[in-house]
């Protein structure tokens, strides 16, 4: 294996809001052992279905992600790792790597989608170290993370600060607990788990402190 096809473990660092790119979000990434980042545009429905399970959130039906694992499960086959093995022109390339216990089978996908899976199955998710080197913001230790270079492949990246600070509109600060507790209940029973995840940050920053 060369150096530039060796695989890196990465983490989930954030979600926020495309600034660019209107009804977007941006996934940022980061190698489990290092210091780089690894954004990648991806789209509403994808953004909430990773959202929503980040947030240990329960929806009042199977979201389609969610039917893939209980699909999947029915029939003993298990996620193992998600890889994202190709960039071109910008577009990340992601397969899935499976197992029934017996046979392996690799199945082409979405980033998106494969993310949202990895979260639901609990696997690992890898990229290779020449997608690192072309794509990757690296965080210098005397720069603040707010400094992050905000051009990547995708054309938009937003800081880790940044990222938190999308997870609460401003509204939401001057609501009560129990204001927002309420508020929390009525997104759930309106299947609106983006704004759920908004509320849900906020009441852990409010209990936290």
């Amino acid at each position: 294996m060369s150096s530039g096809t060796k695989k890196t473990k990465l983490e989930i660092v954030g979600l926020s809001y495309s600034q660019t790119q209107s009804g977007a979000y941006a996934l940022v990434l980061g190698e489990a052992k290092g210091k780089r980042r690894l954004p990648i545009i991806i789209g509403g429905f994808e953004a909430q279905a990773i959202a929503i399970e980040l947030e240990k959130m329960t929806p009042s039906r199977p979201l389609t992600h969610d039917l893939f694992k209980s699909f999947a499960g029915a029939f003993n086959i298990e996620l193992t790792e998600v890889l994202i093995y190709n960039l071109v022109e910008g577009i990340f390339f992601a397969k899935l790597i499976c197992t029934n216990g017996t046979n392996d089978v690799e199945i082409d996908a979405r980033t998106s989608d494969a993310i949202a899976l990895a979260v639901r199955f609990n696997c690992p998710i890898y990229t290779f170290e020449f997608i690192l080197s072309q794509a990757g913001i690296v965080l210098e230790d005397e720069k603040p993370e707010q400094t992050l270079a905000e051009e990547t492949v995708a054309g938009e990246m937003t800081s880790d600060d940044e990222i938190l600070k999308e997870a609460s509109g401003p509204e939401l600060h001057r609501k009560t607990v129990k204001e927002l507790e309420e508020m929390l209940t009525k997104a759930l029973a309106d299947e609106n788990y983006e704004r759920a995840s908004h509320i849900r940050d906020e009441l852990n920053i409010r209990k936290s402190s």
